[in-house]
């Protein structure tokens, strides 16, 4: 298996919504940002997938170590491999992928979040960032169009933590800002423990609210000279914006179960939109 086709195997059975917009690119931007997805995943699951804090420490090390490996032209790793060729074409900065390795050590450190400032700060590194090399991968000609990716990273990363409220209790999360619990009057424990209420439901539909003017405030970002070369990251938009639809509809039962989109219609999204220009 070539490194290539291990990326594009981690990346399709993901079954993520990023995955959908990828399939319209151009091959050589495909690529790119195939492997930059793939290093994602990687990263993410040392963190999700190890239950030995110190063996998740060490793998998170290695990785730093293989970053700055793969500047200097020896990656060993199939995502490496894969990702090294694409650095200099696409303006991929070091800084960049070292930062979301910071996002990963974050979980590590903390399982709360007292208020929203600090939770974008997370949201920054395991999200924005992510945003900026993605958005350097589709064409990027104004600056501008940096600031609309990392809002519009942002907002990925505030819905995943809307539709992840019960996963992540059930592993002794909780991003959601603890001051908003309080104004709200949920518990930790509530959530921890699954209990859905009105003041839950309330709570919900201010992070929805929140995360739905993230979308707004990046679009509002982004200029039309770059509008077309981001086409994926509108897709994206698209299909994450109808699943914060989807989890309102259904009352936001987000603690006892997954609310997610049909492939199908998660690819008929991504074409209308990619249609729509």
């Amino acid at each position: 298996m070539s490194p290539d086709d291990y990326c594009q195997q981690k990346a399709a059975q993901s079954g993520s919504s990023f995955y959908y917009s990828f399939l319209f690119l151009p091959v050589e931007r495909r690529r790119a940002i195939t492997a930059l997805y793939a290093f994602c995943r990687e990263v993410d699951d040392t963190v999700d997938d190890c239950t030995d804090e110190s063996v998740a420490r060490t793998k998170l090390m290695w990785w730093r170590k293989e970053i700055a490996a793969m500047l200097a032209g020896n990656p060993s790793h199939p995502v490496t491999q894969a990702l090294q060729p694409h650095l200099q074409t696409y303006d991929l900065d070091g800084k960049h992928l070292q930062a979301i390795i910071d996002g990963m050590e974050m979980d590590l450190n903390q399982t709360r979040y007292l208020d929203y400032p600090g939770l974008k700060q997370y949201c920054w590194h395991v999200a924005g960032v992510v945003g900026i090399l993605s958005a350097s991968i589709f064409g990027v000609s104004q600056p501008q169009t940096l600031q609309f990716a990392e809002k519009l990273g942002l907002a990925f990363q505030l819905t995943n933590i809307i539709r992840d409220v019960g996963e992540d209790g059930r592993k002794g999360r909780i991003y959601l800002p603890v001051n908003e619990l309080q104004q709200f009057g949920v518990t930790a424990a509530d959530i921890l423990n699954a209990r859905y209420s009105e003041n839950f439901v309330n709570l919900m539909r201010f992070q929805v609210a929140r995360a739905q003017q993230a979308y707004d405030d990046a679009f509002a970002l982004l200029p039309k000279q770059d509008r077309r070369a981001q086409r994926p990251g509108l897709m994206m938009a698209a299909i994450y914006r109808a699943l914060l639809n989807e989890i309102e509809r259904d009352g936001f039962h987000v603690l006892n179960q997954r609310i997610s989109l049909t492939p199908i219609r998660k690819l008929w999204l991504a074409w209308k939109t990619y249609v729509r220009g």
